[in-house]
C-alpha cells in the first residue's frame, strides 16, 4: 500500500498548498514529503506541482493526477467494502451529501435505521446545495448527492427523484393560518423570509415570482431553515421550505400549508452519483434504502396533499 500512501500524500500538499503545511498535517518532515514528491514526479515522467515562492499548485498534469488519485481511492474502498461483506462484517463507509432540509428528520431516521442492520457502517454527511453537492461527487468526496434541483444531470447517474411541494410556513396566531388552501400571493402580501438564490426553493420562488406582477420583497434572506421556522415565530412572517424538513404532524407551534403546482412548481429531490462510478456495498445499499423509503414517501403525498 506504499504507493497509496503517496498518492494521499500528494492530494495532502495539493489541498493544504505548501509542502511545509501538508507535511506539518500529515506528521512528517517537510523534506521528507519533499523528497517524496520528486522522486514521484521522476517515476512519473513529468512534473506535477509549480513551485510558487509562498507554496506550491497543481500544473495541468498535476490536475489529472488529483482526480486519478480520487478514483482509485474511491475504488479501493469499495472493494474492501466488497471483501468485508464477503467474509460477512458488513463493514464500510457512505459519505453523503444533502440539502440541509433533509438534516433535521430525515438523514439521522434513515442511518439509524441502516446501522440497525449494519452496525459496521460509518457515516459522513455534509450540508451542501446542489453545486457544491455536485462537486463533492466529482472530487469523490462524497459517494452520493441527495439535493433540489441539482443543475447539471449530465454529469451524473439519477438513482431516482421525487417531487416535493413547496410548503408556507407560520406561526399559529398568523392571518394566513386559517386559511386551508394559499396561493402565493397571499404570502408574498405579508413579510416573508427566504434563502439564498443556491439554494434549491428560492429557485422555484424566484420562477414563481417571474410570472407574476407581485414582487418578492424579503424581510431576511438566510441559508439556514431553522433560522426561518424561528424566525416566523417572533414576527408575522412566512417562510418557505419543502415538506421532507419539516415536522408535519408533530410541532404544535407552527402551521404549514402546501401551494399549489400551478403557483410554485413543486421541487425534485433528486438522489444521485457520480456517472459510472461503482458504488461500495454499503453505499449501494444504503441508496437502494434511500431510493425505497423516497418513494414511500412520494406515494404518501400524492395520496394525501390535495393542492397537487
Amino acid at each position: 500500500m506504499k504507493h497509496i500512501q503517496t498518492l494521499l500524500l500528494i492530494e495532502a500538499v495539493a489541498k493544504a498548498g505548501s509542502i511545509r503545511k501538508a507535511a506539518e498535517d500529515m506528521h512528517i518532515t517537510s523534506s521528507a514529503l519533499n523528497r517524496r514528491i520528486q522522486g514521484f514526479e521522476e517515476e512519473f515522467g513529468a512534473p506535477i506541482f509549480e513551485r510558487l515562492p509562498r507554496g506550491v499548485r497543481l500544473n495541468p498534469a498535476g490536475e489529472l493526477l488529483i482526480q486519478h488519485i480520487r478514483s482509485q481511492v474511491a475504488d479501493l474502498e469499495r472493494v474492501r467494502s466488497q471483501v468485508a461483506d464477503l467474509s460477512g462484517l458488513r463493514r464500510g463507509h457512505v459519505r453523503i451529501a444533502c440539502s440541509q432540509a433533509l438534516q433535521p428528520y430525515f438523514m439521522p431516521a434513515q442511518i439509524a435505521a441502516y446501522r440497525a442492520e449494519h452496525p459496521g457502517v460509518s457515516f459522513s454527511v455534509h450540508v451542501r446545495d446542489r453545486d457544491e453537492a455536485e462537486e463533492d461527487l466529482r472530487a469523490f468526496k462524497s459517494d452520493l448527492a441527495l439535493v433540489f434541483e441539482p443543475a447539471h444531470l449530465g454529469d451524473f447517474d439519477v438513482l431516482l427523484s421525487v417531487e416535493q411541494s413547496v410548503y408556507a410556513v407560520m406561526a399559529r396566531d398568523h392571518p394566513l393560518a386559517g386559511k386551508q388552501k394559499l396561493r402565493l400571493r397571499d404570502c408574498l402580501g405579508y413579510p416573508h423570509v427566504v434563502p439564498p438564490q443556491r439554494i434549491g426553493i428560492r429557485y422555484l420562488l424566484d420562477l414563481a415570482v417571474a410570472r407574476m406582477s407581485q414582487k418578492m420583497e424579503p424581510i431576511a434572506e438566510a441559508d439556514s431553515f431553522e433560522f426561518m421556522r424561528h424566525y416566523v415565530q417572533h414576527e408575522r412572517a412566512i417562510g418557505f421550505q419543502f415538506p421532507i424538513g419539516l415536522n408535519l404532524e408533530n410541532d404544535d407551534r407552527l402551521v404549514f400549508r402546501a401551494l399549489a403546482k400551478t403557483d410554485v412548481a413543486h421541487g425534485n429531490l433528486t438522489l444521485m452519483q457520480m456517472k459510472g462510478r461503482s458504488l461500495s456495498v454499503a453505499s449501494a445499499r444504503f441508496a437502494n434504502q434511500l431510493a425505497s423509503t423516497l418513494n414511500s414517501l412520494s406515494n404518501k403525498q400524492d395520496l394525501s396533499d390535495p393542492q397537487t
